[in-house]
């Protein structure tokens, strides 16, 4: 399902890799337990992946790229619900025990078997559209904020509010075929700090002191995460001199944005001397991680993305499938930044917060 090139560990990552990292934040099994019976975490993050299923079906039946696409829709519904029926009974069955990376590959395997190769397309091109007719405004708002470590502030707040645009959760799915949702309410609206992990004190305090050089940013969402969020943040890097790699993935999953998206939804932001509102992005670089799920294991990236990186003194992880739940407690050998909004009830309860609470996990390296 990756690309044809073979795939590298990330070399920001601390070898051994074997012994050092893992893409899974939330332990849904011991070595104590028993291999033939699911555990209780094993059965709520199914039950989770299996409450999605009609949303899916309901975007798989109305992509009209698809010949018979209700009766192949159908088919995913029930391929997909019989496989984590099959897991609950015994979790070494189909390449388990499960865990959140198994879980969504399964998953776009069926739909790509089925033929469905982006189900999320026109629901990206509308939230696309409406983001990029925004974005003067979020970046003219920000740009008046004159005191640097409140503006950085805004800046984040903006990525959370962004990753509000996420299709994988069920809850936000329903919510938002009601009633769409406004990038500006949601900056207004997120939960109070002190968040669940907050280290957005000591990022304010690092980056007003010095700035990083690079920083490679492994983006999630297409629409008002990738556009109102992500890169009002990448500019600034930029503003200050800063090289940014955005790193997105090679094939769709979900509502996520893809490194060709990503190419054509800046070719529609840059003035026509290349400026993003006035910022030089000669610095920018969109790069294709090798990805293809809505999570991330950085053991398995692409050669490109690993090249880039070789020279970066910033990762970030951005989003709850990269920064919480595969990447929340992932080691780098330099700075390292997860952000993103907890949507799930059952990451909610491993962190001890709320639903919808915020995550920025701040890691600095001891040079």
């Amino acid at each position: 399902m990756e690309s044809d090139s073979e795939m590298v560990a990330l070399p920001l990552l601390p070898t051994p890799i074997e012994s050092n990292y893992r893409a899974c934040t939330i332990p849904y099994r011991f070595p104590s337990d028993n291999p033939r019976k699911a555990t209780p975490t094993e059965i709520s993050w199914i039950d989770l992946f299996s409450n999605s299923i009609p949303s899916f079906k309901e975007r798989a039946e109305s992509d009209t790229t698809v010949p018979d696409a209700p009766v192949r829709a159908e088919k995913f519904a029930k391929r997909y619900a019989g496989i984590l029926e099959d897991l609950k009974k015994d979790p070494e069955s189909h390449g388990g025990p499960p865990d959140c990376i198994l879980l969504c590959r399964i998953r776009e395997l069926i739909l790509r078997e089925l033929g469905f190769r982006d189900i999320f397309k026109k629901v990206k091109d509308e939230e696309n559209a409406k983001a990029i007719s925004l974005f003067p405004e979020v970046v003219r708002l920000s740009d008046a904020i004159e005191d640097e470590g409140k503006r950085i502030e805004n800046l984040v707040r903006g990525i959370f509010a962004g990753n509000i645009f996420d299709l994988g959760s069920a809850q936000l799915a329903e919510v938002f075929s009601k009633d769409g949702m406004s990038f500006l309410a949601s900056c207004q609206n997120l939960v109070p700090r002190p968040w669940v992990i907050d280290d957005l004190d000591n990022f304010q305090a690092r980056w007003v002191k010095k700035p990083w050089k690079k920083a490679v940013i492994f983006v999630d969402n297409s629409g008002a995460d990738i556009i109102l969020g992500i890169l009002p943040f990448a500019r600034e890097m930029l503003r200050r001199g800063m090289q940014v790699v955005l790193a997105a993935n090679e094939l769709p999953s979900i509502n996520d944005v893809t490194y060709i998206e990503l190419a054509e939804i800046l070719s529609k932001l840059k003035d026509e001397s290349g400026q993003l509102m006035g910022v030089d992005t000669s610095n920018l670089l969109i790069a294709n991680s090798g990805n293809d799920l809505p999570v991330i294991d950085l053991a398995r990236v692409s050669q490109e993305v690993a090249y880039l990186s070789t020279d970066a003194d910033l990762v970030i992880l951005e989003g709850m499938g990269r920064g919480i739940e595969t990447n929340l407690y992932a080691q780098f050998k330099c700075d390292s930044l997860k952000i993103g909004m907890v949507k799930h009830p059952e990451v909610a309860q491993f962190l001890g917060g709320r639903l919808y609470d915020c995550v920025i996990k701040y890691n600095e390296v001891q040079n």
